[in-house]
């Protein structure tokens, strides 16, 4: 059975918690476009964060702030109590296109040595800790083979058992299953929930998907649009561990969803008028 995580939400409340990462008066621009504007958030260590917004809210360029790949205009995000001054191997990225994260030259063994390598763990340590990642995410009879030859969701796997093999201290994770059908990426969100509560990693999850975000989170953070701002953090009160089929046809759950459609259907930006005689 998938262990309890923490109730992070009650801690929290009770000061126990420190925050992991903490973003104040966050601002991003591109040129004169603001894209991320007063953006503050603090996200208690172990706590699995989900973020939606409509397309261009900026929900990519946040994560990519996290990550330690793009600079703020304005404000600062510490992560531990120290200012992120660029990439670290305390956080890790897991991208949506599988195909262009992973080495295609190097096998499954390969490309997750990879972060090993990075990390100066001796050669003769390596096998063992690669082996239990495989095992954990279901590879051992892959390892041999290269990226080319596994589906989309074993593809999926390898990138997430290599940043795994990082022991990121936050996990970083934008829209990882939407490029997947609906029963492998179902099967991704219940190993990456247990992973995430086993190792009590502190998670930012980005989603278009409401009852993924709902499903997966501690709380939703919605994102508004043009400049982006957060307009609210919700709290997911619902018991883990989460069933796929008991959590989504519970009642609550579907209040969530409503409520956070409600929310995304005021704040997305209105569809272009179709001039006269376009079909």
């Amino acid at each position: 059975m998938q262990p309890l995580r923490k109730d992070v939400g009650a801690v929290r409340a009770g000061g126990a918690t420190p925050s992991a990462l903490c973003i104040r008066n966050l601002a991003v621009r591109f040129g004169a476009r603001t894209i991320l504007n007063a953006i503050n958030l603090d996200i208690p260590e172990g706590e699995f964060v989900c973020i939606v917004g409509s397309s261009g809210s900026g929900k990519t360029t946040l994560l990519r702030v996290l990550a330690g790949l793009a600079s703020p205009a304005e404000g600062a995000v510490l992560f531990e109590g120290a200012e992120l001054s660029g990439p670290s191997r305390d956080r890790a990225i897991i991208f949506q296109d599988y195909s262009k994260a992973l080495l295609p030259w190097r096998t499954v063994h390969g490309n997750v040595a990879l972060s090993l390598e990075a990390r100066n763990v001796p050669a003769g340590e390596r096998n063992a800790v690669i082996d239990k990642l495989l095992a954990k995410m279901g590879l051992s009879q892959a390892q041999e083979q290269f990226p080319g030859q596994l589906s989309g969701g074993m593809q999926q796997r390898v990138q997430i058992a290599r940043c795994l093999a990082q022991e990121p201290k936050l996990l970083l994770m934008d829209e990882p299953f939407g490029a997947l059908d609906a029963m492998t990426r179902q099967t991704l969100q219940d190993e990456i929930l247990q992973i995430a509560a086993e190792q009590q990693i502190t998670t930012v999850f980005i989603t278009h998907d409401l009852e993924e975000a709902i499903y997966l989170g501690d709380r939703v953070v919605v994102l508004g649009h043009s400049p982006a701002t957060i307009i609210t953090s919700m709290e997911i009160e619902l018991p883990r561990p989460r069933h796929q089929l008991t959590t989504r046809e519970d009642g609550r759950f579907l209040a969530y969803r409503h409520r956070l459609f409600e929310i995304l259907a005021q704040e997305s930006p209105p569809l272009p008028r179709q001039s006269r005689g376009q079909t």
